[in-house]
């Protein structure tokens, strides 16, 4: 934790370098801590796997940044700037410049509590819109009660788009989402996707080719070829570095607000490790766990 101030200073500087703007909307008086600097904390707090907004402000009291802004006001701002976070993160994937034509596509399960304290749980119940639901997990042949985080990444492994729908929610609802996103292109997803019919209706709407593998019942039935299966484990890999490195799956969150805007936080610190492990220190973009400073 020493090198807490050197972190944060070096993730500040890369975001001034994305973004001239210090603060994203207007407020009655200007505060000792502009959006900028609180993205930045942010973004370290996630890089050094400090899960607990507790703990992080124990650091924050032996730092320069003691004084700067209280807890609670931090969240609250933290929340209040998840559009403007997700704007940072769009022009940290625009930096990347991948062009190609071949996306994967996929989701996985985000749990808020065990099923046993589903029915008397109040997290994220704020609005009816954003009530939890029970869903099944396919991968790990179990029911949960959460949330489940759908994904499009590029073959070399940075996040294009994300959306979180309850658990309930079919996985190729999503699909439904990102058509106006995506065209002339590849999406390779897995059995949860496919569906003629959906398949015919992307190429017929953005020419996207829905690349799925058949289920071995299925008539005139292929083996997908290797290269899209190898190419698959890619956003399988990613949601792993955010289970393991980033604790996604910890939810600490109580409202819906504020567990979005958790999850928003991951995908940014994880997409920002990518830009500097590509364009600071010209090394594998992929090896999240590695020192930035």
């Amino acid at each position: 934790m020493n090198n807490l101030e050197a972190i944060y200073d070096f993730i500040l500087n890369q975001l001034r370098e994305l973004t001239p703007i210090e603060n994203f909307y207007f407020k009655p008086i200007k505060p000792k801590l502009s959006d900028i600097e609180l993205i930045a904390i942010n973004i370290c707090a996630e890089y050094l796997a400090i899960d607990s907004e507790y703990q992080l402000f124990r650091y924050l009291a032996n730092s320069k940044m003691k004084g700067m802004i209280e807890r609670s006001v931090y969240n609250r701002r933290k929340r209040k700037l998840f559009y403007y976070m997700e704007d940072v993160r769009k022009l940290m994937v625009a930096k990347f410049n991948d062009v190609g034509n071949s996306f994967i596509i996929d989701s996985m399960p985000l749990e808020i509590c065990k099923n046993a304290r589903a029915n008397r749980s109040k997290i994220c119940k704020e609005s009816e819109f954003s009530f939890p639901s029970r869903g099944f997990c396919a991968s790990q042949s179990s029911y949960y009660y959460g949330y489940k985080l759908h994904a499009v990444c590029s073959v070399s492994g940075v996040f294009q788009s994300f959306d979180i729908s309850t658990a309930s929610i079919h996985d190729i609802h999503f699909l439904k989402d990102i058509k106006p996103q995506f065209k002339n292109c590849t999406l390779i997803g897995d059995r949860g996707y496919l569906s003629a019919t959906v398949q015919i209706d992307l190429f017929n709407y953005a020419k996207i080719k829905l690349e799925t593998p058949m289920r071995s019942n299925q008539k005139d039935y292929k083996k997908q070829p290797y290269i899209l299966m190898k190419s698959r484990k890619r956003i399988e890999t990613l949601f792993s570095q955010l289970c393991d490195q980033f604790k996604i799956r910890n939810n600490y969150a109580k409202s819906f607000n504020g567990f979005k805007t958790r999850i928003l936080s991951k995908i940014t610190a994880l997409t920002f490790i990518q830009l500097v492990n590509v364009f600071v220190f010209k090394r594998n973009m992929n090896n999240i766990k590695i020192s930035i400073i």
